[in-house]
């Protein structure tokens, strides 16, 4: 088990204390930020996640946040782009929502910065959950259950506030660093293989490029790049949120950790294994006006590709894939 930090997070109210949440964070990981207006208690919690888990939250009673996030794969998809309500096609690949707590923006292009006003989007997308929120509350107000937990949490009968930050506060316990990476960099618990040293030190090369980006605790710098994927992007990715044309193709780098359970890549899933993730970085990509200065092309040997391989598979947190419903 991972060594831990405990972070105390208690909410008062005039006439009663709730129970506080213990939030589990590595000691190798920062303190995530908690909005004042947000502050988790294990009721919060456990209201979010039932709303995460309920089908009521889409149009025709057929998708929840969790068909499109598998706490299996880190809850992240295992398809290029997730299927809506009425089998409908999502328009990008379905981020992983490990570490969600640490994001400073959501979404590819960023356009969202607060986790609470992240669950507005795809509710009301055509194409994902496809209903208003007038339409879920009425649904919800029939359960007296629901009415029970969102009197006992927030005071108030159910609304859609209370909803995104109950959905928020939920995502927000999702942090998970017990990878075999973490238990042998942080802890001194067990080695990497020679292979799987071999790939970090390949990693962190400055003809691999990948650390630049791909840095710190959670493997991002979440800084927006154009990684040469396509020499024409229909999604022009951050240029939708900025109207800069020197943002098109740029998209949020990606964390790491989990990456083995992620697939497939790129915010298209047009990418299927790593295998073929290292080898488009080794093309160099496609030509782009935008693409990163980073992306230049290398050489590497069948040997050094397989242990590129295994070090990123280190990443692999086995914690998240237990039955969060258990």
């Amino acid at each position: 088990m991972a060594v831990l930090v405990i972070i105390s997070i208690a909410i008062f109210s005039c006439s009663d204390q709730k129970e506080e949440y213990h939030l589990n964070v590595p000691g190798w990981f920062p303190k995530p930020e908690i909005p004042d207006d947000n502050q988790l208690t294990k009721e919060k919690i456990n209201l979010g996640k039932r709303l995460f888990f309920d089908s009521r939250l889409s149009s025709d009673f057929s998708k929840s946040c969790a068909s499109c996030h598998l706490p299996q794969h880190a809850f992240s998809d295992t398809v290029a782009f997730s299927s809506g309500v009425h089998e409908r096609a999502g328009e990008r690949n379905s981020p992983s929502l490990v570490n969600v707590a640490y994001k400073p923006h959501f979404f590819k292009d960023g356009g969202i910065e607060s986790l609470e006003f992240q669950a507005l989007a795809p509710i009301d997308h055509p194409n994902e959950m496809d209903i208003s929120s007038t339409t879920i509350v009425q649904r919800l107000r029939k359960d007296s259950l629901y009415q029970l937990s969102f009197g006992d949490v927030f005071s108030t009968g159910v609304t859609m506030r209370g909803i995104t930050h109950a959905l928020a506060a939920y995502q927000r316990t999702l942090i998970f660093g017990n990878s075999k990476y973490d238990r042998a960099i942080f802890e001194k618990k067990v080695s990497l293989s020679d292979l799987e040293t071999r790939g970090l030190d390949l990693f962190k090369s400055d003809s691999l490029n990948c650390s630049k980006c791909h840095s710190g605790v959670f493997f991002t710098d979440y800084s927006f790049q154009n990684n040469g994927l396509k020499a024409h992007y229909a999604d022009s990715g951050r240029a939708k949120v900025t109207s800069n044309p020197d943002d098109a193709g740029k998209f949020v780098v990606p964390s790491l950790r989990n990456v083995e359970v992620t697939a497939p890549y790129m915010y298209d899933g047009s990418i299927k294994s790593l295998s073929q993730v290292i080898d488009h970085y080794a093309s160099g990509g496609s030509d782009h006006r935008n693409k990163s200065e980073l992306i230049t092309g290398f050489s590497l040997s069948k040997n050094d590709k397989e242990a590129l391989i295994a070090f990123l598979k280190t990443l692999t947190d086995k914690e998240f894939q237990q039955d969060p419903n258990q």
